[in-house]
């Protein structure tokens, strides 16, 4: 028999509540439709968010320049120490088989040595230090155990010091990889902003730095500031031949440069050899609080943590490798957050 009972109603709670979502949900949708898309960075917001990618970049770029000097000279020391290593091995063999002499001739004069036996194994030293064997030896098989000793111990240290400088490769090269991300995802990144841009205004971008490199990478108003010595003047004259060179991270010329590395490149020229980063070029020489100290040919750094370094021109100017997009130029130090000089 069919059922008579009244299908049961919805609470009228229940009703409210959907009723009140679905009309909010019309109204979420008509606003969403009606919405602005996202207001589009202007072109001179994306180019000042292009030039602090670059300066963060340039950061990046002296620690990877940083741990790659540190992993060149880790390279260097591990592979003296396997040499030395080497050498040492061949030194043992040669003790070993000048023993291994003395105990052919007690054999054959009638027999080895039970002592002399024990200090042919690869461990003698626990026997040396035991004065019933010894006595048992002559001068000269004690003399040939000690200086076998002394080799073992010399071979297990060099060992362990190689052992250690390897575990500091390893941690360098991670390093050096990590730095290197760092600089191109900050290179990607100002990229995907530049890509914001118009055709219209990317080109006047382009316009506008190659106008600054032209005005910048010709001859400016110097003053009469003299070089600071023989040896900053001849750096500072290495320098100027370079105006007009790319900045590429990691670079030390001739076809390119990044801030350290035409500053490390231009004093090489005049016959010094400074440290490769901007942080390791401020700690050399005679540090110069105030800018109206500097002479041509200086070393000014920029920036709380060092990360950029030029060479001071005269007249407020410096020259230097500036940033990705930019050439080696002369630039106002007024530009940039001034620290100190160094003088070399």
């Amino acid at each position: 028999m069919a059922s008579h009972r009244r299908p049961k109603q919805q609470s009228r709670a229940r009703v409210t509540v959907l009723t009140t979502a679905a009309a909010a949900a019309v109204v979420l949708s008509a606003n969403a439709a009606n919405a602005a898309p996202s207001e589009k960075l202007s072109k001179d917001q994306v180019k000042a968010k292009v030039d602090d990618l670059y300066s963060k970049a340039e950061q990046a770029s002296e620690k990877y320049d940083g741990a790659k000097e540190k992993q060149q000279k880790l390279q260097k020391e591990i592979s003296t120490i396997q040499d030395n290593v080497a050498r040492g091995q061949q030194d043992l063999n040669k003790l070993r088989d000048s023993l291994g002499s003395l105990a052919t001739s007690q054999y054959r004069s009638g027999g080895i040595d039970p002592s002399v036996q024990l200090f042919l194994s690869s461990n003698p030293d626990n026997f040396l230090d035991k004065a019933s064997t010894l006595d048992q030896l002559s001068a000269q098989q004690v003399d040939a155990l000690k200086k076998i000793q002394d080799k073992q111990r010399e071979l297990a240290q060099e060992r362990a010091q190689a052992s250690e400088k390897l575990k500091d490769l390893s941690a360098t090269r991670a390093q050096l990889e990590q730095n290197k991300n760092d600089v191109q995802a900050k290179l990607a990144d100002a990229q995907k902003l530049l890509n914001t841009l118009t055709a219209k205004e990317k080109q006047q971008l382009a316009d506008q730095q190659q106008r600054a490199d032209r005005s910048a990478s010709s001859r400016v108003d110097l003053g009469n500031s003299t070089p600071a010595s023989g040896l900053a003047g001849a750096a500072f004259a290495a320098a100027q031949s370079q105006i007009g060179k790319p900045y590429v991270y990691g670079a030390t010329g001739t076809a390119s440069y990044d801030c350290s590395g035409l500053t490390s490149w231009a004093y090489a020229q005049a016959g010094a050899s400074i440290p490769r980063t901007s942080q390791e070029q401020a700690t050399i020489g005679t540090r110069i609080s105030s800018a109206n100290d500097l002479q041509v040919g200086d070393l000014v750094f920029f920036y709380g943590d060092i990360h950029h370094v030029g060479l001071y021109a005269g007249n407020g100017q410096v020259l230097h490798a500036p940033h990705t997009g930019a050439v080696v130029r002369y630039e106002s130090m007024a530009d940039m957050p001034f620290e100190f000089g160094v003088r070399v």
